[in-house]
């Protein structure tokens, strides 16, 4: 199976996650052997107002915070809307199922399979990272962030 060939799936819960609720879920889903990738999806929580009269000034909220996955530190500038998985074969799908039955007790969600992240480097991984960029991290640069995506290594 080659890397484009990798499996991807999307969980979509039915409402946008807190971040106490984001660090949680993916703390769950860090522990599962199998990921390959994982990206967090959603609405952006800008640090100043970007339009409107208020334009340039702080922008207050408190779901903008940094939240603790395995041992980094990631600051959160969006409102988890979903979370899209590279895995490294099917039979972690299931795995994935049933760890998220345990945790969305409370509200649903939706777990889909499809192709979700860009497994070819695109204009902007070859800007942001250069020729010889790692694979794991294409399709995962935000071409208006200036910061780098949060790398989470497993222990081997």
């Amino acid at each position: 199976m080659t890397k484009a060939e990798l499996p991807q799936v999307r969980i979509v819960p039915l409402r946008m996650l807190k971040p106490e609720t984001t660090e949680r879920l993916l703390n769950t889903l860090a522990g599962i052997a199998g990921i390959r990738r994982m990206m967090i999806h959603g609405p952006g929580l800008p640090a100043t107002v970007p339009y409107g009269p208020a334009r340039g000034s702080p922008n207050p909220h408190s779901d903008r915070r940094a939240i603790h996955v395995g041992d980094a530190e990631i600051a959160l500038a969006i409102q988890a809307g979903e979370v899209i998985l590279e895995v490294e074969d099917s039979s972690v799908i299931e795995e994935i199922r049933s760890h998220c039955d345990d945790f969305f007790t409370e509200f649903p969600y939706q777990l889909q399979e499809g192709r979700f992240m860009k497994t070819a480097p695109t204009l902007v991984d070859y800007a942001k990272f250069g020729p010889d960029a790692d694979t794991t991290l294409i399709g995962l640069a935000d071409p208006r962030s200036g910061e780098d995506p949060v790398v989470i290594r497993r222990g081997q």
